[in-house]
């Protein structure tokens, strides 16, 4: 179940697919403080794959709005054709000097990237989107795409949100 103030503090409460789906598609703004989750999970070691799922998976399939899985078939790609290629010089330098013995500090984490590598992954994934795509796949809505959650993120970023113009 979802609820979702007003501005005058009146509420709605409906099964929480319901309202995801009304506060996306119906011409109203978007509640303030609204937030759409979206997870991406990997094969590590418990996770299994998309279509076999274990207890943690199942949970994190319900804790997000959108759930992806980044395939094996992806993780390796990137890795090999990105994270270690010589052709991306800066990212496979940053990792590298990420994981030395005599490293002075981190340059290419989930936190913290050195403006160079984080250029080029960015100048990557702009121009390799359609390829990176197929890296993917959904868990969790069930049935639906990634041109789906493209459309749910547009459909939202065009909408005003709730006390602004």
């Amino acid at each position: 179940m979802g609820i979702i103030y007003d501005a005058y503090n009146n509420y709605t409460v409906a099964p929480y697919d319901k309202l995801f789906h009304d506060i996306i598609h119906s011409t109203r703004a978007v509640p303030a403080n609204f937030v759409m989750t979206v997870g991406v999970v990997s094969n590590h070691g418990n996770w299994f794959t998309s279509d076999l799922q274990n207890k943690e998976m199942k949970i994190l399939s319900q804790s997000y709005d959108w759930l992806l899985f980044l395939t094996d078939h992806g993780l390796t790609h990137f890795v090999g054709n990105v994270v270690m290629s010589d052709k991306h010089s800066d990212i496979k330098t940053a990792f590298l000097e990420s994981y030395t013995k005599d490293k002075k500090h981190n340059q290419f984490t989930k936190i913290k990237m050195n403006l160079k590598s984080h250029r080029a992954l960015a100048s990557y994934f702009a121009s390799n989107m359609t390829d990176i795509e197929k890296w993917f796949t959904v868990i969790t809505p069930r049935g639906r795409s990634l041109e789906d959650l493209r459309g749910q993120i547009g459909a939202l970023l065009s909408k005003p949100e709730a006390g602004r113009a």
